[in-house]
């Protein structure tokens, strides 16, 4: 879904081909989530995404976790202009690594390293001139500029944003038609936001694709083994339903209840849905009562449920407070 915003965020959201855009890195000072180059919280497991030939000494202390050798080691090369050290150096200052995190600094040394090419450093240059800069300014445009090229050059990451990106300049058929293409090479590098983009895309018979549950289901599962919760309700209510393949309620249920202990409010209530009318689960009105119970708390009220809820004891609605208290 996608928004013409002055001040991007960075949150990962559902989306569909109208309506919201958000772009798929909380932080540009973050690392790039898991199944990407970088898998967040964790070291690289290429130097490749530094550059194509990064300095030995300089990675391998970064590798082993000695980060202030590995800036001491490579400051002197990203001065005279290297670009995989000045990747390095950014990527430092970016995430605090032996040292005080540094967003301006890093900034620079993405700057520098982005002019030369750097697809990474390219795609974390992009995500900060976004939020410097609303859709009609420079920094804007630099930002777009600088994100298909790190798409183009087969970063995972950039090609979903850029494909949010295009969406948010051209919401018409032709930027639907465009996006996919980018949405559709991220999905196939695990980027579970691509993944379920491409999912909806088969839903509705978006662009020129055409409606394909089957497909839609496929991409709904890979989306849902990296923990994106919107697929995994998603995909829970088309196994319930045998909707895009066989019908299969224990595996429907997992789902949504994967999604609901995950925190997804419209999973709780579908769970709590579930437990009450002992589908793909066995029947258990306390555990009914607690989800919804969450659900409430939440700010999610659904008529049913609450009719459901009028209509159990007191002890029951005693007990399901209590559960949903250990379930928090």
């Amino acid at each position: 879904m996608v928004r013409a915003v002055a001040k991007v965020s960075f949150l990962v959201v559902s989306l569909c081909v109208a309506g919201q855009i958000s772009f798929a890195a909380e932080d540009p000072f973050e690392p790039a989530p898991e199944g990407v180059e970088l898998p967040k919280g964790k070291e690289p497991a290429a130097l490749s995404r530094f550059g194509e030939k990064p300095a030995d000494e300089a990675y391998g202390a970064f590798q082993r976790g000695y980060y202030i050798t590995a800036r001491n080691l490579a400051l002197p090369r990203a001065e005279k202009g290297d670009p995989a050290a000045q990747t390095l150096i950014a990527e430092i200052y970016a995430r605090g690594l032996g040292i005080a995190r540094d967003p301006e600094l890093a900034g620079e040394w993405y700057e520098k390293a982005a002019a030369q090419g750097v697809p990474e450093a390219q795609f974390r240059y992009a995500l900060i001139l976004l939020e410097r800069g609303d859709a009609d300014s420079v920094p804007h445009e630099e930002a777009v500029r600088l994100m298909k090229a790190a798409a183009d050059a087969g970063n995972a990451m950039a090609q979903f944003n850029y494909a949010q990106l295009i969406i948010e300049q051209s919401p018409g058929f032709k930027g639907q038609v465009d996006a996919f293409k980018y949405y559709r090479r991220a999905a196939e590098r695990n980027v579970p936001d691509a993944q379920y983009a491409v999912a909806q895309y088969y839903t509705a018979g978006t662009g020129d694709i055409e409606v394909d549950l089957t497909e839609a289901r496929k991409w709904l599962a890979r989306a849902a083994v990296h923990n994106y919760d919107s697929a995994q309700l998603e995909l829970g209510n088309m196994l319930l339903s045998g909707i895009g393949g066989e019908r299969d309620l224990e595996a429907g249920f997992g789902w949504i209840k994967r999604a609901a202990v995950a925190g997804n409010v419209a999973s709780q209530v579908a769970l709590a849905k579930l437990y009450w009318g002992g589908i793909g689960v066995e029947a258990d009105s306390t555990e009914a009562a607690a989800w919804y119970v969450l659900a409430r708390r939440a700010g999610m009220r659904d008529r049913v449920l609450d009719d459901f809820w009028e209509g159990i004891s007191g002890e029951v609605q005693q007990a399901s407070i209590e559960r949903a208290n250990r379930l928090r």
